[in-house]
């Protein structure tokens, strides 16, 4: 299994980021999905949720309403669409199947700052 998330980088506050996260090893489409991040010296915090049907989704209140999950089972990729970004969001994104618990990716830098 194999999680490679990318789209992370620098904006300032208000702007937008579009992550992704390109997967292997599993049969994608059968997989519920999460986006979780981390800031240093905190645990990591669930972000978002996607279900095997992208018509469930969830979202934790500290992003609702300014984060979309999506994904693409043909592309067995999943993607964190993060607009309105505030400093708070600043951290290393992950995503992560919650069903397959030890499997984690790199990892992407999201930095919101002015």
């Amino acid at each position: 299994v194999q999680l490679v998330e990318s789209g992370g980088g620098l904006v300032q506050p208000g702007e937008s980021l579009r992550l992704s996260c390109a997967t292997s090893g599993f049969i994608f489409r059968s997989y519920d999905m999460r986006w979780y991040r981390q800031t240093p010296g905190k645990e990591r915090e669930w972000v978002a949720h996607i279900g095997i049907s992208d018509r469930i989704t969830n979202y934790a209140d500290s992003v609702k309403g300014r984060f979309t999950i999506s994904r693409d089972n043909a592309k067995n990729t999943v993607y964190l669409q993060m607009n309105s970004l505030k400093p708070e969001d600043t951290a290393v994104y992950y995503c992560h199947i919650p069903i397959l618990p030890r499997y984690w990716g790199q990892g992407t830098q999201v930095i919101v700052s002015s």
